[in-house]
């Protein structure tokens, strides 16, 4: 009995070993954008959701806090117990309560980064009702993985207009940003002022003027100073037609808060001029990186669909891997690559995805050199690490200032142990599209002239605009970045070629359209096929040799040729265009990396050493692997295979072949084994398809069956027929139906 209840406390020990450690809570705390379209495709009204919200945290005296607790989505939802929200702390004089919040389960988590980590545990709404700050705490408790505490504040405010703006952002200040002057510049600046005018569409009307004018809520709560609060103070109404002299008929008062200015991005200002005792009080304004700033008005189906675009981008989805390392930040969040643009210190870890604001300087406009209020101009040049200084990219000049190897080939390629994190980095687009800076064996690489030839390079391919009534449709082109969709239950796959028509013409329907045997197999395939074919090969010859490989596997046992051609392998393969980037530098890179493994350059199957041995060159004809160059007409590349010398001249006996090379025989009238004359035949074939290979020894005779019925494979069918009793044969493939 003893022995058993040991036995059983043992067993027991063993299962608790084996139960999985909790999974981690990872709470947050944020404040949710609710967009335009998002209020449409909920069906939200009235004032307990209809409001939009950037999801700043200096939000406007009767706007919406959408408040949102979130935690890991690998989290069971049953295991969350309670959920407690608290209005911790607000200002004197404040009745504003935390409500609930009208967004239910049906809306998701809103960024796309986000929705791949986290789940909502719960949600709730808070209305800033006088001007200060408010504290929100909330607690969630769980069965299994813990509980934890968050806080926020949140600054309620009143607007005041782009002059009051001005007044110390227009470089009167010793250490005050000097951005009014430049902003000024912008089309944001003077949207409402020209649409009013009639300078930009027939169409204008009171409903564009939400997004067109600073705090517009006609909500009954939100009375914090808006346009909206100060025209009905004055008796404006929108005018019934549409000319010259609206815009000068307008009250001042009114103008200051007309246009996109500065609190429509940054939330109402009023705390920010002075509160808690300081002039310019930073901690009372909001400056976002996050699209929902953006969003609250261009994610508007169907005319602005900025936001829709980018919501399907990998822009949208950029890893949170490195936000914790300073030294990837400049390329893998919004902040650290602000700060790399603007010469800053960019150690700034913050996560935040790739989005407008990342790109996009709402602050400086040039419609000559910026006309996109991009971060670069298209006066700016990128450098390489190669060296190679890109002064051609027109606005793609962004995209390449990521978008690169983050090596120099040349030096690191042959000198750099192997290791799990060895190769070029993840994009390296641009040096493919330049033609620069791969592993190169010191021979010139051709390059082809998509860089030369494509007017703004990256962009004028990846951002085409796609027509409303496309199916793919906010799936390829603008802010997806993407040129190809992988389609759905209703919609095939499909390429964005139109760029590619402009100079390949309306025959080119999809990226992969054949052009050359790259890969030397005997049939012309895709581009984009033949590429894949080429990386297919290079990876049978890396470790593990003769395993064709989708991802390698790199290590310290690695020698210098192999990391070599690994280097080229991770080069073209993280490209991710397969050869549409650059055909001709992508495939000469692949063959380079293939003839330094195998010794065989032109790709031929005949090593160069053993053709530059008997033929001088390897583009001597005579060094061709079908060439004969000897009386009994045996070819080079079977000359090559017995080790024999190709101009050596075999003894024919009888149907057999004896062959000799110098005075040894190499086979005889002892040796069993004999190498008979037969013929290849190759010929591409169709799914449902039936094949019969015919023949004939004189074309005065009937043609004769010879194989038996071959179904197609939609690939090339390889077929040996013996022709050792034949002086002459003719073939021909038939097939039914």
């Amino acid at each position: 009995m003893l022995a058993r209840l040991v036995l059983s406390l043992a067993l027991m020990g063993s299962i608790s070993l084996l139960q999985a450690a909790p999974v981690p809570l990872n709470g947050v705390l944020k404040l949710r954008p609710l967009t335009p379209t998002e209020i449409h495709l909920y069906g939200f009204t009235g004032t307990n959701g209809g409001q939009v919200s950037a999801g700043l945290t200096t939000v406007a005296i009767g706007e919406p806090a959408y408040l949102e607790a979130l935690v890991n989505l690998g989290l069971d939802p049953a295991s969350i117990t309670k959920v407690t929200w608290t209005l911790a702390a607000k200002p004197a004089g404040s009745a504003a309560t935390i409500l609930p919040s009208p967004l239910g389960t049906n809306v998701p988590v809103y960024n796309p980064a986000d929705q791949l980590q986290y789940q909502v545990a719960g949600r709730a709404l808070l209305r800033p009702d006088v001007v200060g700050t408010y504290t929100v705490t909330v607690t969630i408790q769980t069965a299994n993985s813990g509980s934890t505490n968050l806080s926020l504040n949140i600054t309620g405010a009143t607007y005041l207009g782009v002059q009051t703006c001005a007044a110390c952002h227009s470089g009167a200040f010793a250490g005050v940003p000097n951005i009014y002057s430049s902003y000024t510049n912008t089309p944001h600046a003077s949207m409402f002022t020209r649409a009013i005018d009639g300078l930009l569409s027939s169409h204008y009307n009171k409903s564009c003027i939400v997004c067109h004018t600073l705090g517009y809520d006609t909500n009954a709560v939100a009375v914090n100073g808006g346009f909206d609060d100060m025209a009905t103070l004055l008796g404006w109404t929108f005018p019934s037609v549409l000319t010259n002299g609206n815009w000068a008929a307008m009250p001042s008062q009114l103008q200051n808060l007309a246009n996109i200015q500065c609190e429509n991005c940054h939330g109402p200002g009023s705390q920010h001029i002075f509160s808690d005792g300081i002039t310019g009080n930073t901690n009372a304004i909001s400056v976002s990186y996050a699209v929902g700033d953006c969003s609250q008005c261009h994610d508007s189906l169907p005319n602005h669909t900025r936001t829709a675009e980018w919501d399907n981008s990998v822009h949208a989805i950029t890893t949170t891997d490195p936000a914790g390392n300073a030294s990837c930040v400049g390329c893998h969040t919004a902040p650290g690559f602000i700060g790399r643009m603007s010469g800053w210190n960019y150690t700034n870890t913050t996560y935040q995805a790739i989005d407008c604001q990342t790109c996009h300087n709402p602050h400086s406009y040039n419609a000559v050199n910026n006309p996109e209020e991009l971060r670069v101009t298209l006066t700016n040049s990128v450098t390489l690490m190669d060296g190679t200084v890109v002064t051609n990219a027109g606005l793609g000049t962004l995209c390449m200032e990521c978008h690169h190897a983050r090596q120099n080939a040349a030096v690191y390629a042959a000198t750099t142990r192997g290791s799990a994190y060895f190769g070029p980095h993840h994009g390296p687009q641009a040096d493919m599209l330049e033609g620069v800076n791969g592993f190169t064996y010191g021979q010139v690489i051709p390059s082809s002239a998509h860089a030369l030839a494509v007017s703004n390079t990256c962009v004028a391919c990846h951002m085409q605009t796609v027509a409303s009534s496309d199916p793919d449709y906010l799936h390829v082109g603008g802010h997806t970045f993407r040129v190809s969709w992988d389609g759905d239950a209703t919609h095939p796959a499909e390429d964005l070629v139109g760029a590619c028509q402009q100079c390949h013409g309306a025959a080119i329907t999809s990226f992969d359209f054949p052009l050359q045997d790259y890969d030397g197999d005997g049939v012309i395939e895709g581009v984009q096929t033949e590429v894949q074919h080429l990386l297919d090969k290079l990876s049978m010859l890396l470790p593990p040799v003769g395993v064709v490989k989708s991802s390698l596997s790199i290590n310290s046992t690695w020698t210098q040729p192999q990391l070599e051609a690994a280097y080229n392998w991770l080069f073209v393969n993280n490209d991710g265009s397969l050869g549409i980037h650059n055909t001709a530098y992508a495939v000469g890179l692949l063959k380079a990396s293939i003839a330094n493994l195998t010794g065989d350059a032109n790709n031929d199957g005949l090593p160069d050493a053993w053709q530059t041995n008997y033929f001088g060159s390897i583009n001597n004809p005579a060094a061709a692997p079908n060439a004969v160059n000897n009386s009994a007409g045996i070819p080079n590349w079977m000359m090559y295979a017995l080790g024999l010398n190709p101009r050596s001249n075999p003894i024919m006996t009888g149907s057999g072949v004896i062959y000799f090379d110098g005075n040894n025989i190499v086979n005889g009238a002892t040796n069993t084994i004999a190498i008979y004359r037969a013929a290849e035949i190759v010929f591409n074939t169709q799914p449902g398809v039936t094949y019969q290979i015919q023949g004939i020894s004189d074309l005065s005779d009937g043609w004769q069956n010879i194989s038996t019925n071959i179904p197609g494979t939609g690939g090339s069918i390889s077929y040996l027929v013996p022709t050792r009793y034949n002086a002459q044969m003719f073939f021909r493939v038939v097939h039914s139906p």
